[in-house]
């Protein structure tokens, strides 16, 4: 069994590569119609937590079956069960968006989540201070707070911006109190995900003594995503049952002419193939990460941040807003950057100590 090379420039250029496509994941939902959100989540779930997944270990992991049958049931388990708490989050955070917008909804959950999903399993395990008092770690730490800083500062960037636009925006489905408690339960649970991940890797180390190298993660979305794609679907069948709607999966209802069934299925589809795409780049950087991997977490919540409001920028989305608007916006992309510089020079310092 070869054992990874760390290689914290590459590691941060394959998060970039997740990041972006976390970043744009949920795009193609503005162009579905005729369908309700229960069907269009239940649709993308379906490729993200379950179908691709499941392809992905199968083209990655030499001798799957073999790998199943040998690992430890115990972390399988553990790893569906959080996986399955996540897919609360991941729902929870979809219905967010609904009721208080995109930007408020990633700036409370995303910054909750880089927190609590990247300090958290170190504290649990009783490493944390022992992780931190390693060379590097100050500029570990600064990364962190920064980052926290700049998603809050993007956030407050995309209020000023929804209110720019309301004229053009405005949604009856608005609900300050709602969107905010689900954003909260977005950033905990989804903050699970890191839990989820580490309680395979067990997992991950059989698939390793099989040769699956950098791929070895990838084991472990079996159980996580499938655990997620339980709770999310159960919740969409009930939506269905509730509205009697599960038949616009096959045919979209009277009223909805312009609507085309096999575009909504792609895009679906699509959503899919890039959630997943964020969390198969994510396992290849966050294995060449070092002594300090466990920022992994950080550094892809927060490049998600500075990602989708770039591209924000490159679709000209921000083209309407006034200047004090966009000052907030240029400073909270200089803060996410910084952050970036502050997390990926404290992964080289780790780096070098361990080699030195």
């Amino acid at each position: 069994m070869n054992a990874i090379s760390a290689n914290p420039f590459l590691g941060i250029a394959l998060h970039a590569i997740g990041a972006t496509f976390a970043a744009t994941c949920y795009t193609p939902q503005k162009r579905v119609s005729g369908w309700s959100w229960q069907s269009y989540w239940l649709t993308q779930a379906a490729f993200c937590w379950l179908l691709l997944p499941l392809l992905g270990a199968w083209l990655t992991i030499p001798q799957l079956a073999e790998v199943l049958r040998e690992a430890p049931r115990g972390p399988m388990l553990l790893a569906f069960g959080l996986g399955a708490a996540y897919g609360i989050g991941g729902t929870a955070f979809g219905i967010a968006i609904r009721h208080i917008g995109f930007s408020l909804t990633y700036a409370i959950a995303v910054g909750l989540s880089a927190v609590l999903g990247t300090l958290l399993p170190q504290l649990v395990k009783g490493s944390l201070g022992a992780t931190l008092s390693k060379p590097g770690s100050e500029w570990i730490v600064a990364g962190i707070v920064i980052g926290v800083l700049g998603i809050s500062a993007a956030g407050w960037a995309g209020r000023l911006k929804e209110r720019d636009l309301s004229a053009q925006q405005m949604d009856n489905e608005f609900s300050l109190v709602k969107g905010l408690l689900l954003s909260l339960l977005a950033g905990v649970l989804s903050a699970v995900y890191g839990f989820s991940l580490e309680a395979g890797e067990p997992i991950a180390q059989v698939a390793s003594a099989h040769g699956a190298g950098v791929w070895s993660g990838n084991v472990i979305y079996i159980f996580s995503n499938t655990g997620a794609f339980v709770t999310s679907s159960l919740y969409c069948l009930w939506l269905h049952a509730r509205h009697a709607s599960f038949r616009e999966l096959v045919e979209l209802p009277s009223g909805a002419e312009q609507a085309s069934l096999p575009l909504n299925w792609a895009l679906a589809a699509l959503t899919g193939l890039f959630w997943y795409g964020q969390f198969f780049f994510y396992n290849l950087g966050h294995v060449r990460m070092g002594p300090y991997k466990f920022t992994s977490w950080a550094i892809h919540m927060i490049m998600l941040v500075l990602i989708s409001n770039l591209v924000g920028i490159v679709l000209r989305e921000w083209r309407s807003c006034r200047s004090t608007t966009h000052r907030v916006l240029a400073a909270a992309l200089a803060v996410l950057i910084a952050a970036v510089l502050l997390l990926t020079y404290g992964n080289y310092i780790g780096d070098l100590a361990t080699k030195g």
